[in-house]
């Protein structure tokens, strides 16, 4: 029996792994692939305090030892499913059951689609959803990125010096994300905005040779590029856990800002938890924060939105 079972190996995960071995409860963390969640394909992290300019691979090998150096036991296996046995839950996995007092879902989010025809079976053959695991593929090659926010624009930006153009494609007027990082992409020669228009097709034999692009209008163009970057947002993986913890209409856990959530001895943290920025930072927050929630829980404090 465990006292704290966290789900997910990300930042949120591995900091309340952390603060759970610190004030000495018996921490198991259980991961689908592998950890560091999502930050490891940050090559270059400059928005963190204390430690700018460090690479998401190396922030999130870092707090994985931290956590394991202090006690935490991780096994790399999906939960698929939490059975709320009152005073403590049971956590199944695609390979075993574990029993714990208490569950923070730290689980977080994968990469959302575009939904066209041919685009999972182009995967590794010219579709990719991240630019610094692939973008050295692509060095003196015509790319296209799709999307609004912070992540699209930083995978153009990187894009930018490896490739000879980058397409960066919006269905709005104008980018959701950080101002600073759309004047540094203004300012690149080899980077071409197309706003208030959609990918409506991917142009491929045995891999992608086009795009089409459609305006708001109504007018569609080909481009011709070797590869396309699809950066239009995440989906929350809270889906399996569903008919414990309530959802927004996007799939999001829904929680006070202590993580909390109407199940007791059920927390959540991390990026998929509603909630209205999504940052490196604000994963460790809650991370600390769902693992003091839970720890008081299992000393005997009424820690619980219900």
């Amino acid at each position: 029996m465990y006292d704290i079972i966290i789900i997910g190996a990300g930042p949120a995960g591995l900091t309340a792994a952390i603060y759970a071995c610190r004030a000495s409860k018996k921490v198991l963390v259980l991961e689908a692939t592998t950890y560091g969640g999502q930050i490891i394909n940050t090559l270059d992290i400059d928005n963190y305090p204390v430690e700018p300019h460090i690479s998401g691979f190396d922030f999130a090998t870092k707090l994985y030892n931290q956590a394991t150096e202090m006690g935490a036991e991780v096994v790399f296996e999906k939960a698929v499913k939490i059975n709320d046995k009152g005073d403590f839950k049971e956590v199944i996995t695609d390979e075993k059951t574990y029993s714990g007092k208490a569950v923070i879902i730290a689980t977080g989010s994968i990469n959302r689609k575009l939904g066209l025809e041919n685009e999972e079976e182009l995967v590794g053959k010219g579709v990719s959803y991240c630019a610094t695991c692939d973008g050295a593929f692509y060095k003196n090659k015509t790319v296209a990125v799709v999307g609004g926010g912070n992540t699209a624009l930083e995978d153009a930006l990187y894009l930018a010096d490896l490739a000879q153009k980058v397409y960066l494609i919006h269905r709005r007027d104008e980018f959701r994300g950080e101002r600073e990082t759309v004047k540094a992409l203004e300012g690149r020669d080899n980077v071409e905005f197309a706003l208030n228009s959609n990918v409506t097709k991917i142009i491929a034999d045995k891999k992608v040779d086009a795009i089409e692009v459609t305006n708001n209008s109504g007018e569609a163009k080909t481009i011709t590029v070797d590869g396309l970057f699809v950066a239009v947002g995440r989906i929350p993986e809270n889906n399996e856990f569903k008919d414990l913890i309530k959802l927004d209409e996007s799939g999001y856990a829904l929680s006070g800002e202590d993580c909390t959530t109407d199940t007791a001895g059920i927390f959540v943290a991390g990026d998929g938890r509603a909630k209205s920025v999504r940052q490196l930072v604000t994963a460790t927050s809650d991370g600390a924060i769902a693992a003091t929630a839970a720890i008081k829980y299992l000393n005997g404090g009424y820690y619980a939105n219900h």
